[in-house]
Order: structure tokens, then sequence, then C-alpha cells
């Protein structure tokens, strides 16, 4: 009994408490089992064995999960499993399963689940795991008198431990009170993107408890994926769940009803266009749902489509990361100009290649495109109602949300690429580089000219060393965010640099252009004012300076997360 165990492997072979077991039949059946212990012989049942496991399979309520725990339960087993319910089984003793055959009868039984671990922590844990999945009905243990003291380590505290759950129901346990601590507890559904890494650096540097949950990249409102999110809300017991562009919410709303049933808000920071991401949602309008959005032109629209709760929430730098004084990168970086991101011709092909349209919708696509980019309409839809009412109906028309953010993205992407080409293209009378997908860069750059092509760089080991690395860093904004302002024009100036980037509508709200930043007009004005401030180093100096200030006293991810953590507390503490 008080020998070492060891782990137990999927099998179940290692060092047994039982040294010998002993079959007692009656009338031919397994009637009880005499099990050596410790030197000593056990009864499980001792009497009128069979008839009280048959009484104890009878005592199981309706509503609720029967675990059987130890030894000696094979007959009660066959039983309940024998009804198709779910059935859990905690029972490390080999020497018994090869007696009694229960383990290998059940082996393949879909509703029974058999646990032979030594921890009881990872057996409940487990156990919890289940319930989950199993609707979070109450626990119903179930166990031979005599096995209280086979194992009171284990199978005793199991009992103990599963009879005070099944007093509190599952559902009660995980409607505890939010926003009781100074700081909120934030679970994060966690997928590698853009913004994760920023969001739980900025979490970790202002000590707020958080906890990542993975998502993976299919199959989200499983139920696996909401037995590991209701075992972690029970053990992490966050105050609010928080993703990036809804991430791990599915298409049917199933997880968005779950979260309602545990009273547990949900914050989504839309990092892309949340119109083109929601369309393929169902049923997320809920009280229980705050949205946050980079881009302030999207607040008014969302909140026509039924979203009470919608926040500006614009984007910013990690300070840590992109600082002054990082050593410096290789030669081949340094540049009068310099221009980061891709040709977007890839982006372009992808969506026609998604497009199945009509070919009337698709005719003469970069024109329209063109317009699309000039235009004051923010949204695509918007766009071919004021300007091609005969392309909106056709639009209109397509079979599925597939199709018709396939043709939305499109539009975007070339629109994108057009400007974004205009833009580096004027970079060509200066010793640049641009750094993207030299590929499709090529179309635009002569390979003998003063543009330099290097390959993508890496946006976290790479970037905060770039940038400083050229005298003017040019910023063009996809047209996706026609009024919002990208990441860059905090990056850049937070790691020593100087950007000059187009005017949005929103920059006068973060930045004082000509004070704090640099703009331009139109992509025909970025040849002049890159040459202007080539010529006037002192001004870059200023520029970058005062940028650095107002971005260390506003605009780092900690300020973000500060603001988000504000509002899900004011909305529903």
């Amino acid at each position: 009994m008080q020998q070492k165990r060891k782990k137990s492997d999927a099998r179940g072979t290692r060092p047994q408490a039982v040294a010998g077991v002993e079959p007692v039949r009656a009338q031919g059946a397994l009637a009880d089992l005499r099990l050596l212990v410790g030197g000593k012989t056990w009864h499980l049942w001792g009497r009128d064995g069979l008839a009280r496991e048959e009484a104890l399979a009878a005592s199981a309520p309706a509503r609720a999960l029967p675990v059987l725990l130890g030894p000696g339960l094979g007959r009660c087993l066959d039983l309940l499993a024998a009804t198709g319910r779910p059935v859990a089984v905690v029972d490390r003793e080999a020497l018994v399963w090869a007696v009694t055959g229960a383990r290998e009868r059940h082996r393949n039984s879909p509703n029974v689940l058999w646990l032979d671990q030594d921890d009881p922590q990872q057996v409940l844990r487990e156990l919890t795991r289940w319930q989950a999945a199993q609707q979070g009905l109450p626990f119903a243990p179930l166990l031979a008198p005599a096995v209280r003291r086979l194992d009171p380590g284990l199978y005793d505290r199991l009992e103990r431990d599963l009879s005070a759950s099944a007093r509190a129901n599952f559902w009660d346990q995980a409607a505890y009170p939010k926003f009781q601590g100074a700081k909120p507890r934030v679970l994060l559904l966690d997928r590698p993107y853009f913004l994760q890494t920023e969001i739980k650096d900025a979490l970790t540097r202002l000590e707020v408890p958080w906890s990542a949950l993975p998502v993976g990249t299919e199959a989200r409102g499983s139920g696996l994926f909401i037995e590991e999110l209701l075992l972690r809300v029970l053990e992490f017991r966050p105050d609010f769940l928080l993703t990036v562009n809804h991430f791990g919410l599915d298409r049917e709303g199933r997880l968005a009803e779950l979260l309602d049933r545990l009273n547990l808000p949900l914050a989504s920071w839309f990092v892309d266009n949340p119109h083109l991401i929601l369309s393929r949602y169902a049923g997320l309008a809920r009280p229980g749902t705050a949205i946050f959005t980079w881009d302030a032109d999207n607040v008014q629209s969302l909140q026509a489509q039924g979203y009470a709760n919608v926040h500006f929430l614009p984007l910013a730098t990690d300070a840590g990361r992109f600082r002054p004084g990082l050593p410096t990168g290789p030669a081949e970086w340094r540049a009068e100009a310099s221009f980061v991101g891709d040709s977007m011709a890839r982006a372009v092909a992808e969506s026609l290649g998604a497009c199945s349209g009509p070919q009337a919708l698709l005719r003469d696509y970069g024109g329209v495109a063109a317009g699309f980019g000039e235009a004051s309409q923010r949204s695509v839809l918007a766009y071919l109602q004021a300007e091609h009412p005969a392309r909106a109906a056709l639009f209109l028309a397509l079979n599925t949300d597939e199709d018709r953010l396939a043709y939305e993205s499109l539009l975007t992407w070339e629109a994108t690429r057009q400007y974004r080409w205009r833009c580096a293209g004027a970079l060509a009378g200066y010793c640049s580089v641009v750094a993207g997908d030299a590929e499709g860069w090529r179309g635009l750059f002569p390979p003998h000219g003063q543009v330099r092509l290097l390959p993508r760089l890496d946006y976290y080991r790479d970037l905060p060393s770039f940038y400083p690395m050229s005298a003017v860093s040019l910023n063009c904004t996809s047209r996706q965010m026609k009024g919002a302002v990208n990441q860059r024009v905090f990056d850049v100036p937070a790691c020593g640099g100087f950007v000059l980037t187009d005017r949005r509508d929103q920059l006068e709200a973060l930045f004082e252009p000509g004070r704090e930043v640099a703009v331009y007009e139109s992509p025909e004005d970025i040849a002049q004012l890159t040459g202007r401030y080539l010529r006037d180093e002192p001004a870059r100096r200023r520029i970058t300076r005062a940028a650095q200030r107002r971005i260390l006293a506003e605009h780092t991810y900690a300020h973000r997360m500060t603001r988000l953590l504000e509002v899900m507390r004011e909305t529903y503490a």
C-alpha cells in the first residue's frame, strides 16, 4: 500500500497496489472479488455482490454523469453503458481488469471514458473536460464500499471531490461574479496573427492576469474547443474573453450563445475591415459583445447593424520592441528612402481567382477599382451603388457571402495595388530600397535603377532596426482603411526613424501634422517632399522627437489595452 507509484501509461502497466485477485462466483456468474492487498485479503462486496452492483447502477440519477471509482464494478458498468448514457470509469487496478474483462469489453464503447491515472488532480481535470462536453451535468460518483480503504488518496478523495462538485451545479460554478478584482482577468483566444504578441506583452506590462487559449484555423465551435474553453473558464475564472478579428467564433453562433449562458462578455478588436469579417457570422450582435475597431469610420455602420457596444481603438506601437538605439542591420538596408510592403500583385490574382460572378461584373475591374480608390465612399457596396448601379445589382445578386467577399477583396486590393505603385514609384529618383515581394515589384522597378528590391522583412525581428537606416520611410495606407492610420505611423518614429505618410481623416486626432508627422496629400507630392526632407535633417529630427514624445505618452499598446479594459469594466461590471 505504501510502495512508491509510477506514472501510468496507456496500458496501465506499472506496480499495483493490488497484488492478487481471486474471483468469487455464484451460479456461474462473477459475484465478488477477493483482493490481496498488503498481505491481507479484502472482499469488495461480500454477499449479494451482483444485486448490490445492480442497485448501485439504478441509484445513478438520470440527469447526472455516473463516475465509477475503483475496481469491482463491471456489472454496474455493463448496465449503465447499455443505456447509451455517458459513463466514466476511474480504475488503475490492471490485475482486476484481467479477471473481470470489463475494460476489454468496453474498449470501443463510445460512451465510456476510462481513466487510469494515479494523480487525482489530473483525473479531476480530465473529468471536468468530459463534463463540459456533456452539457455540464453533475457528477454521480459510484464505488464499492471497500474501495475507499483500497486507495484513500485516489478513490476516497475523488468521491469526496465529485460529491461536492455535484452539489454545486456546473453552470452555477461558471456563473461567478465578474470584475471583482482590482484588475480584470482576461482570457485571450490566441491564434498566430498580427497584434496577438503585442496584446500579451501589454497585458504583462500592466500586470493584468491573463491566460491564452489556442485557437486553430478550423473547427471553430467544435466540441473539443468548447470543452477546452469551459475548462479554462472554470479554472481561470476570467472577467471577459478577448479576441482579434473574431478568431475562435463560429459562423453559426454556438460560441456566442455559450458565452451568453456563461454571462461572459466578449471583446473583439478588429484590425482588418470588420464588415468583410462579420458578414460571415450569424447572431453575434449581442449585448455581451463589445466591438473595438481600428477605423473610426466603422463605428456608426456597425451600430446600424445592431452592435450596441462599438468603440474606436486605433493601432499603436510596442515601445519595448520599437525603440531607438537598437543594433543596425546589414549595409544593404541603408538608403535615402524606403518602403516596406507587398506589391499586392498576388493578393489581386488570388482574389480574382476566387471570384465566380458573371463576366459583366468582372469586366474592367481595374478601372472600377481605380474609381473606388479615389472615391469618398468607404465601402465597395456604397461606391458601386453611387457610381455603378448596374454592377451593384449584379454584386448583390451573387449567390454567397464568400462570392461577395471575393469581389469586395478584388476591388479593395486592386485599388491598393494601384495606389501603392504610384506612391512607391515616386522613390525611383532616389537611392531607395523597397522590401516586400520582389517578384511583384519587378514589374515597377527596372533591375538597374536606383531602387533596390529586398525580400520580405520580419516585422518583429527586422523592422525595428530597418526603419532608422532610411532617412525617409514612406507610408501609404491600404484602401481598405481610407480614413484610418496603420501601425507604421507609430512604429517608425518609435524606433527613431522619420516617416512620410499620406494624410488620413483620423490622423489629426493622433498626431499634429507638420509638427509630429510629415504628410503628403497625393502620390504626386512624394518625390518633392522626399527631396525636401532629405535636405533638412534638423526638421526630420525635430518631427521624429515630437512624435516619439506623443507616442510614449498616448500611443503604445499598453495605452490601448488600458482603454479596452476600462471600457469592458464600465460596460459589464
